[in-house]
């Protein structure tokens, strides 16, 4: 029966139907938030999948060009690949959601939302986000929720709840918080250097909204939720663990585990397991599962070595860094390098220049951004983790490093007034042993600074981690988690930022929450981590953006010309500014405004672009003096071309100061001459004359 709940959520209603469509589905809800809709669906297999060790979650957000009254561009006008900002959003809404399904659950589950109406005053991600949220939790599909998610805005001091697309454009902070009945399970951030403690004070407002919206889905799966059904336990058996135990104890183990190097650990492990495969030979059920069986192991034994013991698996204590290491100007010719070594983590990013007309043009449901000129570009090649396999392209995993690197530093990055160029920053992971998406945060500030980008301050990352015991209050914040530590810990929480303020935030948890002292604390953790790295090592490196751009990176001059002179300069069908550009071999960018950037390698080249330019962009008064070709002869006199597709005559009488019978005694076509404008003639041509030209000019 079909059914529709309302509640008022930051000045406008949210409204969701159930049982109106979709009824096939194992759960959905059809979200109206003002006149922004979604349908979001959760379907699940019947049966497990066979032979996988982890839960098949796929969450989709679809964004349909019609929502926004667009067809799509291109050939194939119906919608193709998802947009960066559709992944994007899609692993926003899987973080939260993700741990909150049973930990041995290996049936397929498709979360979907289809954007179908786009109102600029309702994003649509909140109705995506929460309505995931409900069609899980009124199907049969077991989910420990309901989890909800709000957005805050930051804007004159002032907090805004679920900002619209125009209070976003301006906002000094776009925060992301879901929640659980009692705690925060994931934060997404990007900031203007807002301080730590405004940060957390935006948390806890989102996480107040949140407690709001779960009464409201409690009361939808009170009335329409589905029992959830039974299922098909993966679990390891515990008379695997026992076996285990007994042939490799626990003290054996923490031998294995117990080394800086990645490599050393991993061997031991497969030593580990090479020698319970010989033990377990006649027992297949067993050795179906050995695999997940020594993954169990070696996370109790690290958790246990962490919590209880204080003790990390490389050694180091609980609020200590990796070695670090920090270089520029490693690559030859490029725009701008650098390397970054955090342990066995390594990052080198390279930088490029370009005019503004390369800036990257976006084709998606927000129509206040539509292009950005500040690109950030994220590889993690099978290499840097010793394994082999084929490249296919960026992952949804390197889409949302690169994002969240992006995120970290458009804060800082000069306007295009004062650079203008567009940037592509690209991090190559050489070496990977957690937190590859945090160093290369710090190495893109120091490869903008050695490309001679202005960027008003450095920017760093680091990442805590989290190992929790039987209780809130049983718990212990890691600072930089190696991959083990991630692995096998319960938190990821990254923060990027300046020396003063947060300008990024990700925070992956595998847990029901943290409460609001883990948070604090971690954050607290990654400041102080940001200023060591900025002061001891980058800053060290390389303490200031360069004053030029590199020898082979294009420069570029700016000159600003009268808007209503554009036409002008761009000539009919663009044939003058053309002209201009296969003369000179220069790029020319002219905005609405009349900011006219001319980019090119040879300085000379700009400047004669730049002059011709400013040439036809000038009302022609007598006394300016030019130099200019022989286009065109005839008996009266000769044309010259000033400037491409602008030219005089100089009359007969005005070519020698002597008197002449025929131009062609003085002048022939192509001939390079100055002249001296002497206003318009009667017939409205420029008047030009050779014989006046001063003798010093």
């Amino acid at each position: 029966m079909y059914k529709s709940y309302s509640m008022e959520l930051a000045g406008r209603t949210l409204t969701v139907d159930i049982n109106r469509v979709a009824k096939q589905a194992n759960g959905a809800a059809l979200m109206h938030y003002g006149d922004t809709t979604v349908l979001s669906t959760a379907t699940a297999s019947k049966e497990p999948r066979e032979g996988i060790d982890f839960f098949p979650l796929s969450v989709e957000y679809e964004e349909k060009m019609y929502a926004v009254g667009k067809i799509p561009g291109g050939f194939n006008k119906r919608e193709g690949k998802a947009s960066e900002h559709a992944i994007l959003t899609s692993r926003v809404i899987d973080r939260p959601m993700r741990p909150l399904f049973p930990k041995d659950y290996r049936n397929d589950v498709t979360l979907v939302n289809m954007v179908m109406s786009v109102d600029p005053q309702c994003n649509p991600e909140i109705p995506a986000m929460l309505g995931s949220s409900i069609a899980t939790c009124i199907s049969d599909i077991p989910f420990d929720g309901p989890c909800a998610t709000t957005q805050v805005g930051l804007i004159n001091g002032e907090y805004i709840i679920n900002p619209t697309m125009a209070q976003k454009d301006v906002s000094d902070l776009q925060l992301t918080v879901a929640s659980t009945r009692e705690k925060v399970i994931m934060i997404e951030a990007g900031a203007k250097e807002v301080p730590e403690d405004k940060m957390i004070e935006a948390i806890y407002k989102a996480h107040e909204v949140n407690q709001e919206i779960i009464k409201f889905i409690d009361k939808i799966v009170e009335e329409c939720g589905k029992p959830k059904h039974s299922y098909e336990s993966c679990a390891v058996p515990e008379e695997l663990f026992t076996a285990i135990k007994e042939i490799v104890p626990p003290a054996e183990m923490e031998v294995a585990v117990f080394s800086d190097d990645k490599q050393t650990r991993e061997e031991n492990i497969r030593q580990v397991t090479e020698k319970l495969k010989e033990a377990f030979a006649d027992k297949e059920e067993w050795l179906a599962v050995l695999g997940e069986a020594v993954y169990q192991y070696q996370k109790k034994t690290v958790r246990k070595m962490i919590l209880k013991d204080h003790k990390r698996p490389d050694g180091r204590a609980i609020t200590q860094i990796r070695p670090l290491a920090a270089e520029t100007d490693i690559i030859p010719r490029v725009h701008g390098s650098a390397m970054f070594t955090r342990g066995q983590t390594q990052i080198c990013t390279i930088t490029t220049l370009a005019p503004l007309a390369e800036a990257q043009k976006l084709d998606g449901l927000d129509e206040f951004e539509t292009s950005k000129r500040y690109m950030h570009h994220y590889n993690f090649p099978s290499y840097s983790v010793g394994e082999t396999k084929p490249s296919r392209g960026p992952g949804r995993r390197e889409i949302g490093h690169g994002a969240l690197a992006e995120r970290a530093l458009v804060p800082v990055l000069p306007s295009e007034e004062e650079f203008p160029y567009a940037i592509r920053t690209v991090s190559e992971t050489f070496e990977s042993n957690g937190s590859t998406s945090q160093a290369s945060i710090c190495a893109s500030t120091m490869s903008l600074m050695a490309a001679g980008v202005p960027i008003k301050k450095p920017v760093a990352g680091i990442s805590c981690g989290l190992v929790t015991g039987d209780t809130d209050d049983d718990y212990i914040v890691l600072t930089d988690i190696q991959g083990l530590e991630d692995f096998f810990g319960d938190m990821d929480f990254k923060v990027a930022g300046t020396h003063d303020g947060i300008t990024a935030i990700q925070m992956d948890i595998k847990i029901h929450g943290l409460t609001r002292p883990i948070v604090e604390e971690a954050i607290r953790r990654t400041k102080e981590a940001r200023e060591y790295i900025l002061t001891e090592v980058m800053e060290k490196c390389i303490a200031a953006p360069r004053t030029a751009v590199g020898e082979y990176a294009p420069k570029i001059i700016q000159i600003q010309i009268d808007p209503q002179k554009i036409g002008d300069v761009v000539g009919q069908r663009g044939k003058t500014i053309n002209t201009i550009i296969e003369r000179t071999g220069v790029k020319i960018d002219i905005t609405d405004e009349g900011a006219v950037s001319i980019c090119g390698v040879d300085q000379k080249s700009m400047d004669e672009a730049a002059n011709m330019v400013k040439i036809i962009a000038t009302d022609f008064e007598a006394g300016q003096i030019f130099t200019g070709k022989v286009v065109s002869i005839k008996e009266f006199g000769a044309f010259v071309e000033f400037a491409p597709g602008k030219e005089g005559m100089v009359h007969i009488s005005k070519i020698c100061k002597e008197r002449i019978n025929r131009v062609e005694d003085v002048l022939t076509l192509g001939d390079k001459v100055k002249v001296i404008c002497l206003g318009k003639d009667k017939m409205g041509r420029i008047s030009f004359s050779m014989k006046d030209v001063p003798e010093e000019a």
